[in-house]
């Protein structure tokens, strides 16, 4: 593991990967970020966006909606809400969500009610950032 970091990912329900890698892109709360090797120890927010690793020359995308990271001995752990790889996203049904939400949308804007409107841009969001993922890997 001269040059490379273990690369974890967990969601409430399953363990995504654990895979040594050489690079990871993160969707920080404050910004993109990168790690490899020897990185500092660091605790971070993450949004919902894309999550990205190089390991053996390919990379890799997992689109992510949000969550936290520890970074600390060569081993970068990711808690997230939910993370998919490209291939297992079903693009059909993040459609569906985008379009729902995109509606919800429209329809707090008409009626000025700010209750859902939060909710609404989250789901447009994961949506989006779902389908970004998907699209990369045809």
């Amino acid at each position: 593991m001269a040059n490379r970091i273990l690369l974890e990912v967990v969601t409430p329900t399953k363990s995504v990967l654990s895979e040594e890698v050489e690079l990871v892109t993160a969707p920080g709360a404050e910004g993109t970020f990168g790690v490899m090797a020897n990185h500092a120890p660091l605790l971070a927010t993450l949004r919902a966006g894309e999550m990205r690793y190089a390991s053996g020359g390919g990379a890799v995308r997992l689109a992510i909606s949000g969550g936290f990271c520890e970074i600390s001995n060569n081993r970068m752990t990711v808690l997230a809400e939910s993370a998919e790889r490209a291939e297992e996203i079903d693009v059909e049904r993040a459609l569906r969500a985008k379009e729902r939400a995109e509606r919800r949308l429209q329809e707090a804007a008409a009626q000025r009610e700010r209750i859902d409107v939060a909710r609404a841009q989250a789901a447009l969001t994961r949506a989006l950032t779902r389908l970004k993922v998907a699209q990369r890997q045809e």
